[in-house]
């Protein structure tokens, strides 16, 4: 992979704002690192901006799985050696059922990705920023209205979406 001057990692990089992001990140001429589960939806936005493919690298993540950040961040300094940016915007929603029918796996699972999920990628973030020269760079949590105007039903998002 080709170095640049400025790179970022986008989570949740395979659809919605995820996918916008990366998108405008690239226009912007950043290299981008694009993180998610779905390798598939990945590389299609990838692949949206040819012109841009050297600039990207496509990293499937589980954000809940600690080994599977730390090895996004190494594959991330191994091409580029530097990371300027994080856009933690990997997310999910459980159904939208009454909270006393929730199960503690779709409560939990919401949490892990959401929350947990943000804490991994920003500490391995911290790491490395901080050990680069130059020393820093930008953390970016996305957050949702639903922290201040929740929907019925949404509970674990709701919670979740102060980040």
């Amino acid at each position: 992979m080709t170095r640049a001057s400025k790179v970022a990692i986008v989570t949740g990089a395979g659809s919605g704002i995820g996918r916008h992001t990366t998108l405008a990140l690239l226009r912007a001429g950043y290299s981008v690192v694009l993180a998610g589960r779905r390798k598939d939806a990945l590389e299609a936005t990838a692949g949206s901006e040819k012109e841009h493919s050297p600039r990207t690298l496509v990293v499937p993540t589980d954000v809940t799985e600690p080994s599977s950040v730390r090895a996004l961040f190494v594959e991330a300094m191994r091409c580029f050696n530097r990371i300027d940016l994080l856009f933690n915007n990997a997310g999910t929603s459980a159904p939208p059922v009454p909270l006393e029918e929730l199960s503690f796996e779709q409560w939990k699972e919401v949490v892990d990705v959401n929350l947990t999920g943000t804490f991994l990628c920003t500490q391995q973030a911290f790491v490395r920023m901080r050990s680069q020269q130059p020393m820093g760079g930008r953390k970016i949590n996305n957050g949702s209205i639903s922290a201040h105007v929740p929907r019925p039903y949404s509970a674990p998002y709701t919670a979740t979406s102060t980040q």
